[in-house]
């Protein structure tokens, strides 16, 4: 396309490089970190006490589903009555308040006073707790940082969960609905409570090493960890986040459309707070990506329009889509939108070209895509494209007050990345001996993460992810296979059969894919709308297996090697399953335990026959 980006004022790509004898590159930004807030309250107390009548949160509520509205005014009260009723009954550094529940208004608002009463905040997957069988993870969290009050929006909802876990002296909070046989303490209390001197006096003591969050890992290589978020990690990281983007003092205020969960610490730092910082407005979209539930996100859309988006890669293709079909729809989505952003894995570049050409015809300019790349342990973003890029694929370059270590690995070109600045976590709460493996000699955060330069010899072109680290592994001739980079390129190439797969083929001659199938396009492919054929019938339409076969085949053509080369492909009818560690809770494939799991279905891969796909 020659048609401009929208202008759109970013921070310079000034980068420090340092070249070892090792090999080692160490990158860093020549600019300084600005100074931030002390603790995350601060934030809300600056916007409450500036622009007290703008709306900061917003969410649907009631059979009617209408739109519940607090202002930066309205909140900051509610979070200082709440803040006293904590405190009132003894609630502080050794009495954490664990979260439950999806993004609501009381959820953010509970966040703030927690913070305020110097208790760390704990918000646990809702997967743990509606999803789970067993609900072994749930326990586990609990057990570890056991909280002195537990948090649930509807108590109905979360009741069984509830019921497995040890509640002895501890205090439950609901919302909506109390959990039956349960003695729970309605939230219209907790901000009916009227606000002492004490409020302020706890804030007063806020540190910037005060815990603000314990946030769980999801849980992608074991059993999550407790990962202690401090005010000063959060804040800074925020800063950063600001940074990128120079906003002036003429812009109008951010408005948001946001479902990205808050117990993961992309929605509920770089997101949410990320949103707060900026004094912008925050509509929660109860939709998700989903098939079924996505209906709810582009109904919020024909109602609010955003100045920023955010998604997953599989939420751009259900935008995509509804755009393309729907013009009053997105003449009302780029009316304000200034930049769009993704995470979670690559954007597929039909699908980067689908958005721009709705951006050009919609606005006259293409729309800046802007990443990150960090990890819970991170705050979580360390580095960012701040550039108008057409191209998909990369994670950036450092923020300023970041430091990027990148090791050589075997593989040529390839870097094992690592980290020291202020947004890293000092550890895994209870958890010393993980603590001091995070780290190497130099004091760098081993994230595990790969990744290589754009040009070599120009780093300011920015980095690729490259895979991660510990997933690889070697065929029988000894290469190595590079998995996360294999994976993704996989399942954009079988696009749109593969939701997504794991990557099979350590100490065998050649690589393969057992693929958990996108269920709604394979019945599209094969015109069976009416979900008339049987799953298995399904994946074994010609349709379907054509489209995988023409797909892989030309992603082999294109390989660079055998490890970058697909032989045979298994679709499985079972999906990962949340108690088997198969799938974390942000949907990410815990490829160890999937292959320990389904070793009869590799072995069945590698032996071919009824329902094996060769490619070309």
């Amino acid at each position: 396309m020659q048609v401009p980006f929208k202008p759109i004022e970013f921070l310079s790509r000034d980068i420090k490089v340092e070249r070892r004898p090792d090999g080692t590159v160490v990158l860093q930004s020549n600019h300084p970190l600005q100074p931030y807030a002390r603790h995350v309250p601060a934030l809300l107390a600056k916007w409450a006490a500036e622009v007290p009548d703008r709306l900061w949160l917003a969410q649907r509520r009631g059979p009617a589903r209408d739109w519940l509205k607090v202002t930066y005014g309205e909140a900051r009260k509610q979070v200082d009555s709440v803040t006293q009723a904590l405190l009132d009954r003894g609630f502080g550094p050794d009495r954490p308040v664990m979260i439950l529940s999806s993004n609501s208004i009381e959820f953010a608002l509970l966040t703030m006073a927690a913070m305020q009463a110097r208790a760390p905040v704990a918000p646990v997957s809702p997967a743990y707790s509606v999803m789970s069988q067993d609900h072994a993870k749930l326990k586990y969290v609990f057990d570890l940082i056991k909280p002195g009050l537990v948090f649930v929006q509807n108590g109905e909802i979360y009741a069984r969960a509830l019921a497995a876990l040890d509640l002895e002296g501890v205090l439950l909070v609901h919302v909506d609905k109390a959990p039956p046989g349960m003695q729970s303490l309605p939230w219209n209390e907790l901000v009916a409570t009227k606000a002492t001197g004490a409020v302020a006096k706890s804030i007063e003591a806020i540190e910037p090493k005060t815990i603000g969050k314990f946030l769980f890992t999801s849980g992608s290589t074991g059993i999550p960890k407790a990962v202690i978020n401090t005010q000063e990690m959060m804040c800074a990281n925020v800063a950063m986040m600001s940074m990128a983007r120079v906003r002036k003092a003429t812009d109008a205020a951010p408005v948001m459309l946001d479902w990205l969960p808050w117990n993961h610490t992309m929605g509920g730092n770089a997101t949410f707070q990320g949103n707060l910082n900026e004094g912008g407005t925050t509509w929660i979209d109860d939709g998700k990506p989903l098939p079924g539930l996505f209906e709810e996100t582009l109904r919020n859309l024909r109602e609010v329009s955003p100045t920023s988006f955010s998604n997953v890669p599989a939420g751009y293709a259900m935008l995509a889509t509804a755009l393309e079909k729907d013009e009053s729809l997105a003449r009302r989505f780029f009316a304000n939108i200034s930049v769009l952003s993704y995470g979670g894995a690559a954007l597929p570049d039909d699908l980067y070209e689908r958005m721009e050409a709705l951006a050009v015809k919609h606005t006259g300019y293409r729309i800046p895509f802007v990443t990150g790349w960090g990890s819970t342990e991170t705050a979580p973003t360390a580095t960012s494209v701040h550039w108008a890029s057409e191209r998909v694929g990369l994670i950036g370059l450092p923020y300023p007050g970041v430091q990027l270590k990148m090791a050589p690995t075997p593989a040529a070109g390839r870097y094992e990345l690592r980290l020291k600045s202020v947004i890293v976590t000092p550890g895994y709460y209870k958890q010393p001996d993980l603590t001091a493996q995070m780290f190497d000699e130099e004091g760098f955060y081993r994230i595990g993460d790969a990744g290589r330069f754009v040009d070599p010899e120009d780093p300011s072109q920015g980095i690729i992810f490259d895979g991660r680290v510990v997933e690889d592994f070697k065929l029988t001739s000894g290469t190595f296979v590079l998995v996360g980079t294999l994976r993704t390129t996989a399942i954009a190439a079988a696009s749109p059969v593969l939701q997504d797969a794991v990557v099979c083929g350590q100490d065998r001659e050649y690589v393969g894919l057992l693929g958990f199938p996108n269920v709604a396009a394979c019945r599209q492919l094969a015109g069976d709308s009416g979900a008339q054929l049987p799953l298995p019938e399904l994946l074994a339409h010609p349709a379907v297996v054509g489209t995988l076969k023409e797909g892989l085949a030309k992603m082999n053509a294109e390989g660079r090697g055998s490890s970058m080369r697909v032989r045979r492909v298994l679709l499985m009818t079972e999906p990962p399953q949340v108690d088997a560690q198969e799938i974390t809770d942000k949907g990410y494939i815990n490829q160890r335990a999937t292959l320990d799991r389904r070793k009869a279905l590799v072995d069945k891969l590698y032996a071919g026959g009824e329902g094996v796909i060769e490619v070309a």
